[in-house]
């Protein structure tokens, strides 16, 4: 029986990657060269973040934006992924496109986010082009840039949670673990060389000449960089069809359950209720089994709450620590360009614009942008440095790590502000984005081969085609970010005006991220 098994396991992989045979049902070793070309959708996405970063805030106060807008502006976009992330994810479990589960997903992401960008760096210049009425062009103009900067954040958001359970399908155990380094290691990469360009001033330069502004300079490279990352991606891995694979699995139900041959599989491997010339044959469970397919293949955001709902603990704890890791992380991010402007070099933003205080706040946000470049090249060495740390603290150590020297750090610039000692501990900062990153997924993924093995060890005792998708447990898990930012934005503006100070912003960061210390070490569940 076990060689049969085994024949079963290589009838699923070998035709669809080159890269060896594999254990029966189990994905086999992908090759580095595999894994860094899946790693690359994480490297474009992470430098249209870091452009969008640089050149939003200018883009929409050239076109005029009203500041009562602005809060909607940041909402908008989080507010929609928060709901519908989930609801993608559960529907991508469930896709029976013959390019696989994930891919055609990301593929449509990936085309909202270039649209995004063309509307937000290029919509005041394609208005004004068209609109001559100089009212009608304003209102043209805000809308296109808001419909794009909406529009992108959402796309750029939704898309982690496809990319993550792309890598958990089509990879083991090990490799997930891999491909999760580089993961973090390329977002790292993808967020330095954005900033960096975007600290160019190509005005200056032949290239801004001729493609008119510095924001078409930054969409060329935007569009050509995400679009070849985009493609090395969808090319790195084939994914196995839902329908291919639920034929491998009835396969493999036949070769260790001869006898339930003659038993109807359906097409998400779900085994209903058949009768033959003997008797009528009804396994437990089987007409609940179909009926739980249907209902999740036809998932609604009720149903949906509902499922989440019912999550196993750990699950729902590890989301609700990510909630506090990246509402602190994002707290310090937002504002550290203005609270470098404002508070370590004294600069005053609502100064006339040819003041001095105006022009030092200038300097200190410039030197800011510094500051997250530092971030993002740190967050990738430290993504490397984690696998060696690894094996000496384990995945709790890393996290318990990362929230505090992340807390510790943030209260030592809220509380000294130094130009110079703030510059240094940004290496702080890529410590905790390479830990979001990286060790939550870590975790979804030991959850998963527990129950994987679980599974395993009752399908002896019978077959069980029972199985919460991975794409839900990864959407809920990003969906995180999503309400990060749906509570930074409302709470945090409040808190500046109440305080009168951006002060406040890093202080509540690094209380915040304190507090997930003692949440990820006390409820937080790891795998041994």
């Amino acid at each position: 029986m076990g060689g049969n098994v085994g024949q079963a396991g290589i009838h699923t992989y070998q035709s669809l990657d080159e890269d060896g045979p594999s254990d029966a049902g189990k994905p086999p070793k992908r090759s580095t060269g595999r894994l860094v070309m899946h790693s690359m959708a994480m490297f474009g996405r992470e430098f249209c973040y870091a452009v969008e970063a640089a050149y939003v805030t200018p883009v929409l106060l050239s076109v005029g934006l009203p500041k009562s807008l602005y809060s909607l502006v940041w909402l908008l976009s989080p507010v929609l992924g928060f709901l519908l992330q989930p609801v993608v994810g559960s529907v991508s479990d469930h896709c029976q496109s013959r390019w696989g589960r994930r891919r055609p997903y990301i593929l449509s992401l990936a085309i909202m986010m270039l649209l995004g960008m063309t509307l937000y760096l290029n919509g005041d210049a394609v208005v004004s082009a068209l609109v001559t009425n100089p009212r009608r062009k304003l209102v043209w103009a805000i809308t296109i840039t808001m419909m794009g900067v909406v529009l992108f954040d959402f796309a750029a958001d939704f898309i982690d949670g496809p990319i993550k359970a792309y890598l958990f399908d089509v990879c083991s155990h090990q490799d997930k673990e891999r491909g999760l380094h580089y993961h973090a290691l390329f977002t790292g990469i993808g967020g330095a060389l954005g900033y960096l360009l975007g600290a160019i001033d190509w005005a200056q330069l032949e290239l801004g000449r001729v493609l008119g502004t510095e924001f078409q300079v930054m969409y060329f490279f935007s569009t050509l960089l995400l679009s070849v990352c985009i493609t090395i991606h969808l090319c790195s891995i084939p994914e196995a069809p839902l329908g291919d694979a639920a034929e491998d699995s009835r396969l493999e139900q036949t070769l260790q359950y001869p006898l339930l041959s003659s038993v109807k599989v359906s097409e998400h491997g779900s085994i209903e209720k058949v009768s033959n010339s003997h008797a009528s044959l009804e396994l437990a469970g089987g007409k609940r089994n179909s009926a739980a397919e249907q209902t999740q293949g036809a998932m609604t955001m009720k149903s949906l709450l509902r499922a989440l709902g019912s999550m196993p603990p750990h699950y729902r704890y590890l989301c609700i620590s990510h909630l506090i890791g990246w509402t602190a992380f994002l707290s310090n991010m937002l504002f550290f360009t203005d609270f470098m402007g404002q508070i370590v070099y004294g600069g005053n933003p609502y100064s006339p614009h040819n003041s001095t205080e105006f022009l030092i706040y200038q300097r200190g946000v410039e030197v800011g942008c510094w500051g997250l470049c530092i971030n993002s090249v740190f967050s990738s060495l430290y993504s490397y440095f984690q696998k060696m740390l690894l094996s000496y603290v384990g995945l709790k150590g890393l996290y318990f790590m990362g929230y505090l020297l992340f807390g510790l750090g943030t209260g030592f610039i809220g509380l000294f502000p130094n130009i110079y000692s703030t510059l240094v501990l940004c290496v702080l900062f890529g410590v905790m984005s390479s830990t979001l990153y990286m060790v939550p997924f870590n975790l979804i993924a030991e959850y998963h081969r527990e129950e994987e093995e679980e599974k395993e060890q009752a399908t002896r005792k019978g077959p069980d085609s029972s199985e919460r998708g991975k794409g839900v447990d990864c959407a809920a898990l990003t969906s995180m970010v999503q309400l990060a930012q749906i509570l930074v934005g409302s709470v945090l503006g409040f808190l500046v005006n109440m305080a009168g100070s951006v002060v406040v912003v890093v202080i509540t960061a690094s209380t915040v991220s304190l507090i997930g210390c003692c949440f990820v070490a006390l409820f937080v569940r790891y795998v041994d």
